[in-house]
């Protein structure tokens, strides 16, 4: 009995040990220390016909393109950030419910015109698209545990706009720890003074707003 409770215990032992070696194999997965967070760049948000137009949204399309280009040079990843919403509007911002009751369309309903990614911003087969149905990329998303499993310090924010997304994805960055940079060049609002009051809080909030010029700088 005593030879096979040893054999029993070493057979537990030793299956044990396999399994510790080979549950996590996160260093055998994709890895990028820096990613790009292209933010509502959806046609409901950017183009003159879309439901919740923001007025210097289609102006950032260069830059962000720009963006875009120069992380993939240096391998960073590049990850969309989409609103989805049910027809019902069972999951939009309690504020916007009326946008979806009394027979109208509501707005980023997959399927349609206004949820697909606007020209020009098309993802590629590599980059990533998380869907979320608040104004934070962050908020019962999978962004963090993605970011996590890259290996992501630095994320550079793009994209519309200032006030809701931007400024919330970029609060719960920090939040988070990533060292949080907003590309000024290649995010938006409704008016001039409507970003650079977003920025100016951001920036004493402690992160980062730099042009595309600065981030080519800073950054590799």
């Amino acid at each position: 009995m005593k030879t096979l409770a040893t054999t029993i215990v070493t057979f537990i032992a030793a299956a044990l040990m396999g399994l510790n070696a080979s549950a996590y194999p996160t260093e055998d997965t994709e890895k990028a220390d820096k990613a790009i967070i292209v933010i509502d760049m959806q046609n409901d948000f950017v183009e003159p016909e879309g439901v919740l137009t923001v007025d210097g949204a289609k102006a950032t399309i260069p830059a962000i393109q720009d963006l875009i280009k120069y992380g993939r040079e240096n391998k960073w990843k590049i990850i969309y950030i989409v609103r989805d919403h049910r027809t019902s509007g069972l999951d939009v911002d309690a504020p916007r419910i009326p946008l979806f009751t009394d027979g109208k369309p509501g707005y980023c309903v997959p399927g349609t015109w206004g949820n697909a990614i606007v020209d020009g911003l098309t993802p590629e087969k590599d980059d990533l698209v998380v869907s979320k149905f608040r104004n934070s990329a962050f908020f019962n998303t999978q962004l963090d545990l993605i970011l996590r499993r890259l290996g992501v310090k630095t994320v550079i924010l793009a994209g519309t706009q200032y006030p809701n997304c931007v400024r919330g994805t970029a609060n719960d960055a920090m939040s988070y720890d990533y060292e949080t940079v907003v590309c000024t060049d290649a995010c938006s609002a409704k008016t001039p003074e409507v970003a650079e009051a977003n920025i100016f809080d951001m920036r004493n909030m402690g992160i980062k707003c730099i042009s595309l010029d600065e981030v080519k700088k800073t950054y590799k």
